[in-house]
């Protein structure tokens, strides 16, 4: 053998043991990613702890998935992510969801990711004199359509025997809403957290919750039927990746606050009492399926969808199981 073969192998055997090194030296809690990016649109909002945490804490990337995150300040315009192929999976509160799933059959509901009664509440100037949602009669009133919020003030309306038209309803978008109120443009306005925080540190007060309603207002997320069926493994890890974020938001109360209260602006004792207002788990169980039935009963009498979901088709919980159980 010449010394010019010696030191080729000597050279190829090198080049494996640094090769076995680096794979060694990864962390072997960290999958090697082999997937394409999933686009993932959500809301930078108090609700969506859990997403948040999820990117901001690298857990996809320890599932081996790359994500590009898409945040957006309402449901709406997640499900529009949706509805134009800009996004594969999306969270939206349970009146959107109702909406996206009866208009567009493929997509799917995967789960729920936090729940709260009191999430939604309608604000007013310190100094006005409004006590209920009765003085509101003939006033404006801020509210991003197609919300869960909106759905929570129909339904407001309807318990208080107040006919839809007495009130207007100005569309705006969430961001906006504390500034129009204290500009005079309108009277009261009804968000998710963080908007009615935000607008209590500028002058606005608390009229009502939209709780008590029978509804928890989960906020679901849904993905396309050709995304589940074409990337079940990498959603398995998804889900995996959302699970990890569960757990740390459970256990880490208080980094949970300070990511939150940079993404939301919010000081931290404010984001910890928005976070109060809601319950964070991944879930579709009956008493969320429950309330989608019925808040999607509602609406078709409210004549805001023509047609009930078929929520049997509509739900694909198995993503949820235990990785043993999804197949089966």
């Amino acid at each position: 053998m010449n010394l010019t073969c010696i030191h080729s192998r000597f050279r190829d055997c090198c080049l494996i043991l640094f090769v076995a090194a680096l794979i060694i030296s990864c962390d072997q809690n960290e999958v090697v990613n082999t997937t394409k990016p999933i686009r993932f649109a959500f809301q930078n909002r108090i609700g969506s702890a859990i997403p948040i945490v999820a990117v901001e804490k690298g857990f996809f990337k320890k599932q081996g998935l790359v994500i590009k995150p898409l945040r957006f300040s309402s449901g709406p315009a997640c499900a529009e992510a949706l509805y134009s192929g800009s996004a594969d999976i999306g969270t939206m509160g349970d009146t959107t969801a109702i909406f996206a799933t009866v208009q567009h059959p493929n997509l799917k509901i995967i789960a729920s990711h936090s729940t709260g009664e009191h999430r939604h509440r309608l604000i007013v100037q310190n100094a006005a004199p409004y006590r209920t949602l009765e003085d509101l009669r003939g006033k404006r009133i801020g509210i991003k359509k197609g919300t869960s919020t909106h759905g929570g003030f129909l339904a407001a309306l309807a318990a208080g025997n107040i006919p839809r038209a007495a009130i207007t309803v100005v569309d705006l978008n969430p961001n906006t809403m504390p500034v129009a109120l204290m500009a005079g443009s309108i009277e009261a306005f009804a968000a998710s957290e963080p908007t009615p925080s935000l607008a209590e540190l500028k002058g606005g007060r608390e009229l009502i919750t939209f709780g008590g309603l029978g509804n928890q207002y989960p906020i679901m997320m849904l993905a396309h039927a050709t995304f589940i069926k074409n990337r079940e493994k990498d959603l398995l890890r998804f889900i995996g990746a959302l699970r990890s974020a569960e757990e740390f938001v459970r256990e880490n109360p208080d980094e949970t606050v300070k990511i939150l209260g940079d993404t939301t602006g919010l000081p931290s004792e404010v984001t910890r009492q928005a976070m109060k207002r809601h319950s964070y788990r991944l879930t579709l169980d009956e008493a969320i399926l429950s309330s989608l039935r019925e808040t999607a009963q509602f609406l078709k009498e409210q004549n805001k969808i023509k047609q009930l979901p078929d929520l049997a088709t509509a739900v694909t919980p198995r993503f949820l199981k235990p990785q043993t159980e999804v197949g089966n």
